[in-house]
């Protein structure tokens, strides 16, 4: 079986912790493995690891590689140069598998931030698909509403099969009293954006319902790297694979999901799956509460106090604070687009962003330079690099410094400062014992992470 994670969805709904350049998939909500490692984890039971294709935007293809690299070196990333929804994002997969392989595999695609504990039971419910699969139809796994869910798109199915039933229409998010006739009606499913089926039959599919993609697909070449050519993918239409394929294929059955499952789609539903004091609270961080109720309070640095207040939600980062009624989480989308519009860096980065070498806090930006504060750990290097857009200039704080620029070495000490030109080939290195720390100022036309060319690396991003 072949596997395809969707990994280029922005989460802005749970801003402010997550981030458009750090979205939801990238976070880690309660141990040391992000949502999209998890994915990874649950489908390395059916798929080798060099058969999980994950997909994402360029922005975020060093991030997902990186945290990908920890698991197993062999996976496969594709790189998008800029969003157009799943239905291209999984039809690209496709033809990346059939100039790879050639094969006729079954192929079962997953969202990359998707909650699901029941490994066991995920794994039963896969296999059954599976069986669907390679009779010819296109499989999505429902999961069962346990309430009148308007965030969710729904699925009505018809008679049973053997395995599973065959699908009558889907359904876009209704209104509550719609939803209670569905819950009513018993033959209605959660649609998960979970699906299988073979390469062929789906490639078919696109011929027939999504001509304007498919013809794109064999001009596509993976032979040399996994990025897609811009002008390539700058000319397919953006459309979701549900818009695409799946409400207008004949094909499709539906298999009830036998795990858990939560799209983690909102702090209510973030709050649903954590453990609850004897008051119903989730508390996380330096939160001080007195007559507080059914309440979620995450605090990343300061000290949170809030008293007399039940069913909100406030989430406090270094750089933004949020606060709602629980029953209006989905509304944080809202504020996020506002913060959007005005350009807000907010949306965009935290404040301190942590990488395999340590990590880094803004301190001050304005038109055309930012300030920020960077600690490497001991033993630990950032690749050799340059930026077409931007020099920058450092200054040791604390500990001691290997330079290396344009092939030449220079150990520098607290006090002691040094000039990056643009273009420069250049790496910042410690390979003491002690924490390096220094002071680094951009100067440029223009100020962005993704203005670096990474030479060598070695957490394995080039």
């Amino acid at each position: 079986m072949k596997s395809i994670i969707l990994a280029g969805g922005s989460g802005s709904r749970l801003w402010p912790l997550s981030r458009e350049m750090y979205p939801k998939q990238l976070l880690n909500f309660d141990d040391n493995l992000s949502l999209l490692q998890k994915t990874f984890i649950r489908l390395n039971n059916f798929t080798q690891a060099s058969d999980i294709v994950t997909v994402t935007n360029v922005k975020h293809y060093q991030d997902i590689k990186l945290q990908l690299n920890k698991l197993d070196k062999s996976n496969v990333v594709i790189a998008e140069p800029l969003g157009k929804n799943t239905a291209p994002a999984i039809a690209c997969t496709l033809e990346y598998f059939k100039q790879n392989d050639g094969g006729d595999d079954v192929v079962l695609i997953v969202p990359s931030d998707h909650l699901i504990k029941d490994f066991d039971g995920f794994n039963r419910t896969v296999l059954e698909g599976e069986k669907l699969a390679k009779e010819g139809y296109i499989v999505t796994f429902g999961i069962k509403p346990s309430y009148p869910e308007t965030g969710y798109g729904y699925i009505k199915t018809l008679k049973p099969l053997q395995t599973g039933y065959k699908v009558e229409k889907f359904v876009e998010k209704p209104d509550y009293e719609t939803a209670k006739s569905y819950i009513e009606s018993g033959n209605y499913y959660w649609n998960g954006g979970i699906f299988m089926a073979k390469i062929s039959v789906l490639l078919d599919e696109f011929k027939k319902y999504q001509p304007e993609i498919f013809k794109i697909l064999g001009s596509l070449d993976f032979s040399k790297d996994k990025k897609i050519n811009y002008n390539i993918y700058e000319s397919m239409p953006s459309i979701s694979i549900d818009y695409a394929i799946m409400e207008k294929s004949e094909k499709i059955a539906l298999v009830k999901l036998q795990s858990d499952w939560n799209d983690l789609g909102s702090w209510q539903s973030f709050y649903d799956v954590k453990p609850k004091d004897s008051d119903g609270n989730v508390l996380t961080g330096k939160v001080i509460t007195e007559n507080v109720h059914n309440s979620f309070i995450y605090s990343q640095k300061e000290v949170v106090a809030v008293s007399d207040l039940d069913n909100i939600i406030l989430v406090e980062t270094e750089d933004a604070i949020m606060a709602c009624k629980m029953d209006k989480s989905q509304n944080v989308k809202k504020l996020y687009e506002k913060l959007k519009l005005k350009e807000s860096d907010t949306t965009k980065l935290h404040k301190t962003v942590f990488r395999p070498w340590g990590y880094y806090t803004c301190m001050n930006s304005g038109e055309g330079y930012l300030t920020k504060t960077i600690c490497v750990l001991p033993k630990q290097k950032l690749s050799i690099q340059s930026h077409n857009h931007r020099s920058e200039h450092w200054v040791v704080l604390e500990g001691k410094a290997l330079v290396i620029k344009e092939d030449k070495e220079y150990n520098l000490n607290a006090g002691d400062s040094i000039d990056i030109p643009l273009k420069a080939k250049h790496s910042l290195q410690n390979p003491y014992d002690e924490d390096l720390k220094i002071i680094e100022i951009q100067q440029g036309d223009y100020i962005s992470e993704d203005d670096i060319i990474r030479y060598e690396d070695c957490y394995g991003r080039v």
